[in-house]
């Protein structure tokens, strides 16, 4: 995984102490806890403090308040999920044995991804509702390293598989057909859920993808002997 800025202090300091270090993992932990649970709006830095076992003046000496706090939380855990997303994208896509059922191992895998990191995917959920009240720096900087990051990634992957000869996808459409593969799986598991708040059962989850994946293959596969 790329490395995250959980191990530097602030921008040109050096490294933290290990007990620094320990602390500021408390802190962004209890507030990924608070922030998915009550959003950015409603949370404040004392329920944080008491979620983390901290002081106050220990949150605003390492984040300076909130918003800081909030977009350590929020980029930190986006660099995390788009390192891990990265993994199953090698792990999947690298080597093509049957092109639908390496896609449908992949889409189950990044759809799970939601109980892998569920403290990053609450704060997310918090998203939709406030977005108009958050930082509108640090909501691009999430799109950017997060969300944007990955579709970029996927594009990139399936290109590659057209050059394969597993897809009619190369670089024209491969923003195209990693938004479609994005909503066509991903969406579908998202709206069915309700950004998962309603959760979804094993075998509902697998309807999903599998119409996803079946709806993209008609969209990009390629007739193969």
């Amino acid at each position: 995984m790329a490395s995250s800025s959980a191990e530097q202090g602030a921008e040109g300091q050096k490294p933290l102490r290990k007990g620094m270090l320990e602390k500021r993992r408390a802190i962004t932990s209890g507030a990924r806890t608070v922030f998915g649970r009550e959003g950015y709006t409603r949370a404040s830095i004392d329920a944080i403090a008491a979620e983390a076992g901290v002081s106050t003046r220990t949150i605003y000496n390492h984040f300076g308040g909130k918003e800081g706090l909030f977009r350590a939380v929020l980029l930190e855990s986006a660099a995390s999920v788009t390192a891990a997303t990265e993994v199953l994208f090698e792990k999947h896509l690298r080597k093509i044995r049957d092109i639908e059922e390496d896609l449908l191992d992949f889409a189950r895998d990044w759809v799970g991804q939601a109980g892998a990191h569920p403290g990053h995917f609450s704060v997310v959920r918090q998203i939709i509702p406030e977005g108009q009240r958050l930082p509108a720096d640090v909501l691009e900087e999430w799109q950017r390293i997060g969300p944007r990051a990955t579709q970029e990634a996927l594009g990139r992957w399936l290109s590659d598989l057209g050059r394969q000869g597993f897809l009619a996808v190369d670089e024209s459409n491969a923003r195209k057909a990693a938004r479609h593969f994005a909503l066509l799986v991903g969406g579908g598991v998202t709206a069915e859920s309700y950004f998962g708040a309603l959760p979804l059962s094993r075998d509902a989850v697998d309807e999903i993808v599998r119409d996803g994946v079946g709806i993209f293959l008609r969209l990009y596969g390629v007739a193969r002997d």
